[in-house]
């Protein structure tokens, strides 16, 4: 993949495309409904979005896979191709509870049953299988189709034809009885129990009608592995594997084998006074199955080569921001946490999101990223107030295009920038997610209370590091309880799939 180092704005103009599960002015969400996971499949037939609630909801291409093996006329056919020329159109296939709430009674925690992360497992046969996670348990979930016969019109009185009916209207001679079957019967009473059992088209009521349906089953359950959340699940390019990360350890599972896994990255220190920082992502590379990379709290990306070593904490290379390496302030460490990595496509530029910046990073430079993209630099000012409200802590998500020219992230205010490689953040492409781009957003309900996480080990550090800070007023310039954090990228087309509070937003050029 070449990038062209000209400054040039973007070209395309990005359009509504559809929305589920739109939020009526005025309307309170509820927690358990905001979306928390979103994930195509790797052909973009599939989307999967996962909410607080612990289910998941799968969207289904229009132009899609013939699962059902239904036979479409011509018009329906010309009418697809249309539609797959356009832009991907997608509908309702179904939905599950994937993980419920639980306690640990070890170690007194409530486990919350929210969707931490969503991926598809590539499958050569066609089959549809996801890997879903909360906090501690992550899933293996098998789509399957299935047939469902739908009653219209039902004989409410249908006819019984008992054996003494047939005595009492047998044919007697002479007060003997006349078989005329082997059977023993008669020859009237089989005539009259067929034109009873067989009746007329006229008096047929019952049409049953074939429909299509979809049903999710549980395969495997990952569980017993992390001592703290999960933050990461990303499969492998072999597709046998996948590892799952929480804040001090990375695992890697076998799919097919769910009661052991190895730990590959164990950042844990014998006394936990000595940590320093904590891993916010990770990521397979795309087309290698031996190289990972995984970021952590402190802006650092590490790649590893599980070749190398059984345990790779100690044999990897680091992509750091030299820039980053001059004064420091109480909040640079917070800002500078990495909440999202993602692998374009050729697996040599990686992209990084954290709470200021977006940036694209070239593998084989360690020093600097290749471009960096601001997002929230108007909001420099206000870091007092952001740490008060817990908004500092807020991690936004990233994603590529399948030909890793344009990058996209969230920010607050339901805002969804989308930037291409060379052009600076002033000339951004930016779009409200919303029907009406010119509607203000509607206020959200509350999150529940922070948990206590090692991701937010700043939450621990005396507040005399800025009790000195001017705070100023509560006045921002963005509506931060109204906030983009999950989005994910079409793999074949220019179509982006966001979410604010529970409405799922798509957007395409």
């Amino acid at each position: 993949m070449t990038f062209s180092t000209e400054s040039s704005p973007p070209t395309r103009d990005w359009k509504f495309s559809q929305v589920f599960g739109e939020q009526s002015p005025g309307e309170e969400v509820q927690d358990i409904d905001v979306i928390s996971a979103i994930d195509f499949e790797k052909s973009g037939d599939y989307l999967a979005v996962g909410d607080r609630g612990g289910r998941v909801v799968i969207f289904e291409s229009k132009a899609g896979k013939n699962v059902s093996g239904k036979d479409y006329s011509r018009s329906e056919l010309e009418q697809l191709d249309f539609m797959a020329m356009q832009h991907p159109k997608f509908q309702y296939k179904t939905e599950f509870q994937s993980h419920e709430p639980e306690f640990d009674y070890l170690k007194s925690l409530e486990i919350e049953e929210k969707i931490n992360k969503l991926r598809w497992r590539d499958t050569p046969n066609g089959s549809v299988f996801i890997l879903s996670t909360n906090n501690k348990t992550i899933k293996l979930w098998k789509i399957k189709e299935h047939k469902v016969k739908k009653v219209k019109e039902m004989d409410l009185n249908p006819f019984v034809c008992s054996e003494n009916t047939l005595l009492a209207e047998g044919s007697f001679v002479s007060g003997q009885h006349k078989p005329s079957l082997t059977n023993g019967y008669c020859l009237e009473w089989t005539e009259k129990m067929d034109n009873r059992i067989s009746p007329s088209h006229e008096d047929l009521t019952k049409i049953p009608n074939t429909g299509d349906a979809a049903r999710a089953r549980c395969r495997k359950v990952y569980a017993h592995a992390h001592d703290f959340n999960i933050n990461s699940i990303s499969n492998n390019s072999d597709g046998e594997t996948f590892v799952s990360a929480d804040d001090l350890r990375i695992n890697l599972w076998n799919l097919e084998v769910s009661d052991q896994c190895f730990n590959i990255i164990d950042m844990k220190p014998l006394n936990m006074d000595d940590l320093t920082e904590v891993i916010t992502s990770a990521e397979f590379h795309p087309l290698h199955c031996n190289l990972l990379a995984y970021s952590s709290s402190r802006g650092f990306i590490r790649l590893v080569d599980m070749r190398q070593s059984a345990v790779c904490d100690h044999s990897a290379r680091i992509l750091q921001d030299g820039e980053c390496r001059g004064s420091k302030s109480f909040f640079t460490e917070i800002i500078a946490s990495i909440s999202d990595i993602k692998f374009a496509t050729d697996g040599r530029h990686i992209l990084s999101r954290d709470y200021m910046n977006l940036k694209l990073w070239d593998t084989r430079m360690e020093t600097s990223p290749v471009a960096t993209y601001k997002i929230h630099e108007h909001l420099r000012p206000k870091f007092s107030d952001l740490y008060n409200t817990d908004a500092i802590f807020d991690k936004f998500d990233c994603c590529v295009s399948g030909d890793g020219l344009d990058f996209a992230t969230g920010s607050y205010s339901n805002l969804l920038h989308i930037f291409s490689y060379g052009v600076g953040g002033e000339e951004a492409i930016t779009v409200e997610a919303s029907r009406s781009p010119n509607r203000k957003p509607h206020l959200q309900a509350a999150p529940r209370a922070r948990r206590s996480s090692l991701s937010s080990l700043s939450r621990a550090f005396s507040r005399e590091g800025y009790e000195n800070a001017s705070s100023g007023n509560n006045e921002f310039s963005c509506n931060l309880n109204s906030k983009l954090l999950h989005l994910a990228w079409h793999p074949r087309t220019n179509l982006i799939a966001c979410s604010a509070g529970n409405s799922l937003f798509m957007y395409y050029a």
